[in-house]
């Protein structure tokens, strides 16, 4: 003790007690012989854990180890103290685990040892007890799972068992329809690849009227080709020496509105006299355009610009003519057209006398309602040299509409639609001879379910009027009449004899009252989509204002002309709900009157009127108050359509 100094540490040369060796006693010593004196530990000394004796643990007390000697094998270093240390914890844990009642845990000292947590001990559960009651044995560290019953571990086989079935039936079921989509999408490729393309579509022509007004319209020319070669020279319709080239057998534009609700389809007479523009060259024989091109001229057959232009020309001029939006294009030869026929079993057809041809001899010998296979029918829509129905070529337009009038019939009926080697062979047999634009195998299946609902009495056949023939025997077209006709399919109005689904026969048709527009605030213009059209007689107005709006910030969606006849003022129509948008816009066109069309939706037309002064001024500022314009509703009005026009409704079967 007098070796320290009086702050506690050990003197120099002098071992601290947690420094010294301890000795390797053999068990034997350490149970036999006195017990050698205990040295004494300062206070604060630190000291071991276990190194100093408990008054109430009845183990006997180690002896102090030995002196330090020069024997190294008698020494323990630290490592070999720790692992000491342990061994005894553990074997003390042990001992305690197995016999709980032998000995029991100390009490700490709270002075030099640490917190011991104590596990009590957990009883045998008894025979019968549950499983569910029998508590978990108390471990250190991860606490392994119960365990389970029988009825437990058939129950957990069987979700096991569930869930792989359901993994096996999920991936089956993905796989079918993997394979599926596969499968149509190859079919539809494949089909896709059966259409011969051919450059015919010119939809942003100026000539298109009312372009907002026919948004989500479908609208297709159809022609049947008068050509000898190939497939069509060996099924009788002649030979190339008889008529080099091809020829607009048969031009039908057919209208379908976004809602669906009727098919008006306008047949116009081959001869019809037209005003051709200027055309490129076109190889009837290879399907390419020549590069060659030839200037407008007046005074020319409808079927003979097909043969100098092809498509393309032969859709500017119905374009011009109609003021549709001829969005896609279907060629078809004889050929084709009988395949198609044979392919839904034959049309039936209806004639009150035998049909007999001048050129193509007897085409139908018996009267009254009858099937006909391709071959027939294609000698029943050509014939046009019959004395009973006079001359010209309107008696063979009626035939062919009452013969596409049975055909669609046909062909929107479950016996095709719903037969799949019908639907394919149609399909098959309308891709392998026609040539398209525009015209994939998905938009023909997903237009015919469309119009699966549209009744026989909503499909409309109509035949431009004209009046009388040129010294060249062109048919003399009355412009006036035709513009009515197509300003009704565009405005989508009531045509003779149609009957929608929709609609209450002797029904008043009501219109809206006119509108007092509240105090509206200028919007962004670059939110507002504008379409403007030329109703003046200043060519290229409508760009020049196109330009103008587009650079305060408008989006302008197109331009084209306007309804005929145009107004004197400039009008701003809008889509219910727009009329922010539209006043925004009026506010740059000085002069302008407001005009609700619902049919618009979110698209603002500008219909320039010739009282348009030519210029626009700058908008009102986003935020600010609008100025106050004149607001009505849409002006247009139900269009007087001829007397004498020649109309073949879809649901009439009576024999002609």
């Amino acid at each position: 003790m007098g070796d320290d100094d009086d702050s506690g540490s050990p003197t120099p040369g002098r071992r601290a007690p947690w420094e010294r060796p301890i000795s390797r006693v053999p068990r034997s010593d350490q149970d036999s012989g006195p017990r050698p004196p205990v040295e004494p530990v300062r206070p604060d000394s630190p000291t071991p854990p276990d190194s100093r004796p408990r008054p109430d643990d009845p183990r006997p007390v180690a002896p102090t180890p030995s002196p330090p000697s020069d024997d190294e094998d008698k020494r323990l270093s630290v490592a070999e103290l720790v692992d000491k240390v342990s061994k005894i914890a553990s074997s003390r844990n042990r001992r305690t685990d197995e016999h709980p009642a032998r000995s029991a845990p100390p009490e700490p000292d709270a002075e030099t040892d640490p917190p011991t947590v104590v596990i009590p001990p957990v009883p045998a559960p008894s025979r019968e007890s549950s499983d569910k009651d029998r508590p978990a044995p108390e471990a250190v560290g991860p606490i392994p799972p119960p365990a389970l019953t029988r009825l437990a571990l058939s129950r957990a086989r069987k979700r096991r068992r569930v869930r792989v079935f359901g993994r096996i039936g999920v991936s089956m079921v993905s796989i079918m329809a993997l394979l599926v989509t596969g499968v149509v999408w190859g079919y539809l490729r494949a089909t896709d690849r059966g259409f011969e393309q051919v450059a015919a579509l010119d939809t942003e022509s100026t000539d298109v009227v009312d372009a907002p007004g026919q948004y989500g319209d479908e609208t297709y020319l159809i022609v049947g080709t008068d050509t000898r070669a190939g497939a069509s020279g060996e099924i009788g319709a002649g030979t190339e020496a008889d008529a080099e080239g091809a020829r607009s057998d048969t031009v039908m534009l057919i209208n379908i509105p976004a809602d669906r609700s009727r098919v008006v389809a306008v047949s116009f007479p081959r001869d019809l006299d037209v005003e051709r523009p200027e055309c490129e060259g076109w190889n009837s024989t290879t399907g390419d355009y020549t590069g060659e091109m030839f200037p407008a001229a007046d005074g020319d057959k409808l079927n003979a610009t097909y043969a100098l232009g092809g498509p393309k020309c032969l859709v500017k001029i119905i374009q011009r003519i109609s003021g549709l939006r001829i969005g896609h294009f279907v060629g078809i030869d004889f050929a084709g057209f009988e395949s198609m026929v044979n392919e839904v079993g034959g049309v039936d057809v209806c004639t009150p006398v035998p049909l007999v041809d001048d050129e193509l001899g007897t085409v139908l010998a018996t009267t009254g309602e009858q099937r006909i296979d391709g071959r027939t029918a294609l000698n029943y829509v050509r014939a046009r040299k019959v004395e009973a129905e006079g001359t010209g070529d309107y008696g063979r337009i009626k035939r062919q509409q009452l013969f596409l009038s049975s055909l669609l019939r046909s062909v929107l009926s479950n016996r095709v639609l719903f037969d799949p080697g019908a639907l394919n062979g149609f399909v098959t047999a309308f891709t392998r001879d026609t040539f398209v634009e525009n015209v994939k195998t998905s938009d023909l299946l997903t237009l015919g379910k469309s119009l699966r609902g549209v009744a026989a009495g909503a499909v409309t056949f109509l035949t431009v009027p004209t009046s009388g023939t040129t010294d060249y025997g062109n048919e003399i077209p009355r412009t006036d009449d035709i513009k009515a006709i197509f300003q009704a399919i565009i405005d989508d109005q009531p045509l003779p004899g149609e009957e929608r689904a929709a609609e209450v026969p002797g029904a008043p048709v009501t219109t809206a009252p006119p509108i007092t527009s509240e105090p509206q605030i200028a919007v962004d213009p670059s939110t507002v989509s504008v379409q403007i059209s030329n109703g003046s007689e200043i060519s290229g107005l409508a760009a020049t204002t196109a330009d103008e709006l587009a650079a305060y910030g408008f989006q302008i969606m197109g331009t084209g002309n306007a309804e005929v006849p145009g107004s004197a003022a400039t009008v701003v129509r809008y889509g219910t709900g727009s009329i922010a948008e539209a006043e925004t816009v009026a506010s740059a066109i000085p002069g302008a009157v407001l005009e609700e069309l619902p049919s618009l939706g979110g698209i603002v037309d500008v219909v320039l009127g010739s009282e348009y002064q030519g210029f626009t001024s700058v908008p009102t500022a986003v935020g600010e108050v609008l100025p106050t314009f004149q607001v009505g509703t849409s002006g247009a009005t139900e269009v007087a359509l001829p007397s004498d026009l020649t109309v073949t409704n879809g649901a009439d079967d009576a024999c002609v």
